[in-house]
């Protein structure tokens, strides 16, 4: 999986994918002759990745490879736009665009053009467009044709709030400001046994302005076994709303072929504090998975940091919404005044008709620094893939606070993990307690004595010592439960579990995934 070991907290995330594009009739057709436009459509581009699946994949040769080469972090971060050059600017609320610069680690070329009325017209690259230190290895790319993205800005502030960087990656500023997690176009064969996960290129950008600063980007999707048409209209308001509508075209069949795919970064929590020593209370861009089923059923599953690559799969027929989500809110759960983890926004996924049936897949990476994206989200159908095939997907993406689904039954705020057994007395050994808390308007007028318990289930622990109580002097309730566990079983633990009164479901179903290692080793910490 791509990082952006380099550029977290100065510049958006490259993803190192491979291939890049090839020469087609519709694509001679896109490239227009030098400052002429071309008509333009959805269909058109529909046409086109049809028209390139069919052939094999054939990535065009990187022009200057071995001036990319020197263009490293150091030398990227010196490149500058130029503002004046910007696509837009100062048209009213219009938002501007600017184009990044190619190198080392945005090696593959992007062609932007813009639409006005029907038609397309390409931005051709220059060196011109940036400002560049004298003896800056860029000065020396020369026979390039294309950019490696674009960012959009306000247009009062010139701030940036969406970006396009990086195989099929992009992110937004959400509704604070602070960019954190990414979505991506397609995900192919992620994390499967033997591997490698393919990453698909967006080729093409095709960008149509509104006068109110909103933006409608098209994009060329190519890769060694898929194509692709997108569609993706970018509204700002108390977030940033994203209507995407895509068709893919396979050249060949997809083990793990993902849909709405969702990147983020989850290092520790409050569920996992042991397996980090840094001073920050938690770090983490997304804290649980959240999915609404097709049943009505609302599922929370909190991140983990496992011990190696961990794939769960989550049977979704009909799903109505899945998301990766931030719900801690509070500063004082990061203390990092430098990227501001309080304020990254969760990503929910609302798919457009019924996707049938399929499971939302959630992939886990090890990693021990903030700088790597360890997480990813997607809905997987259920059907095997094959070549020929074409899917047709729509969906809507909330770059939001709070899940925009809402609903009255409680949500889980925090899970939390200690020693097992009773204050004051010998602990046992092999026994931890997991602490849950919860909170929803759905409790109000309950008390202790109206006899809410936790059901568990588990078939790798034995659930004892259960209570759920509301916590003095906040809105919020909590519940608890002692699991005993294999001393020497290396086997994960899943749990499912949700909050009952008198038969009725008080909470949604709060999935664990524990695992016995990293137990003992919190286990381990006790005097």
């Amino acid at each position: 999986m791509p990082t952006d070991h380099l550029s977290r907290r100065h510049i958006l995330q490259a993803a190192l994918g491979s291939g890049a594009f090839f020469l087609l009739p519709h694509l001679a057709l896109a490239q227009g002759a030098a400052g002429g436009s071309q008509p333009f459509s959805l269909d058109w581009l529909r046409d086109m990745a049809r028209d390139m699946a069919q052939r094999p994949h054939a990535p065009e040769e990187i022009a200057d490879p071995e001036i990319l080469d020197q263009v490293d972090y150091d030398s990227h971060n010196q490149v500058r736009f130029r503002p004046e050059r910007s696509l837009w600017r100062g048209q009213g609320d219009t938002s501007p665009v600017q184009a990044f610069f190619p190198g080392m680690y945005f090696r593959n070329p992007v062609r932007i053009f813009t639409v006005e009325d029907g038609m397309a017209t390409e931005v051709p690259f220059s060196l011109d467009l940036f400002d560049i230190p004298e003896g800056n290895p860029a000065r020396q790319l020369t026979r390039t044709k294309g950019f490696a993205g674009f960012r959009v800005q306000d247009a009062r502030t010139e701030i940036d709030w969406m970006a396009f960087l990086g195989a099929s990656y992009w992110r937004t500023s959400g509704y604070s400001g602070q960019f954190g997690l990414s979505a991506r176009g397609l995900a192919i064969d992620t994390a499967i046994p033997d591997g490698p996960e393919e990453f698909p290129l967006f080729t093409r950008f095709w960008l149509e302005p509104a006068e109110n600063g909103d933006l409608t980007t098209y994009a060329l999707l190519d890769s060694p076994r898929a194509t692709g048409a997108y569609r993706i209209e970018s509204r700002r308001g108390d977030g940033v709303a994203q209507d995407i509508t895509a068709t893919v075209f396979l050249r060949d069949a997809v083990d793990r072929l993902g849909i709405a795919p969702l990147t983020s970064m989850f290092w520790f929590g409050k569920n996992t504090p042991h397996v980090s020593p840094d001073w920050r209370p938690e770090v983490h861009d997304s804290d649980g998975l959240e999915i609404l089923a097709g049943n009505g059923e609302r599922i929370w599953r909190p991140l983990n940091n496992p011990p190696g690559t961990m794939v769960n799969s989550f049977a979704a027929p009909g799903v109505k919404g899945f998301g990766l989500m931030q719900r801690e809110r509070d500063f004082a759960q990061y203390q990092d005044d430098g990227v501001f983890y309080d304020r990254r926004a969760s990503a929910w996924i609302t798919p457009k008709g019924d996707w049938g049936d399929g499971s939302v897949v959630l992939t886990e990476l090890r990693t021990d620094d903030e700088i790597h994206d360890n997480i990813v989200a997607f809905w997987q159908p259920a059907a095997p893939t094959a070549r020929g095939q074409s899917h047709d997907f729509a969906y809507r993406l909330d770059w939001v606070r709070d899940n925009p689904a809402t609903s009255a039954i409680a949500h889980f705020t925090a899970s939390r993990l200690g020693a097992g057994g009773v204050p004051g007395q010998p602990r046992p050994k092999g026994v931890v307690k997991v602490v849950c808390d919860f909170k929803g308007p759905n409790l109000a007028g309950l008390s202790r004595d109206d006899g809410l318990s936790i059901a568990v289930s588990t078939a790798q622990a034995q659930v004892s010592n259960t209570a759920v109580y509301p916590v003095v002097g906040t809105d919020h309730w909590r519940a608890l439960f002692d699991l005993s566990f294999a001393d020497t079983s290396d086997a994960p633990i899943d749990l499912r579990a949700y909050v009952d009164h008198k038969g009725t479901a008080m909470t949604e179903t709060l999935i664990l995934q524990l695992f016995p290692s990293q137990l003992r080793d919190l286990l381990a910490r006790a005097p």
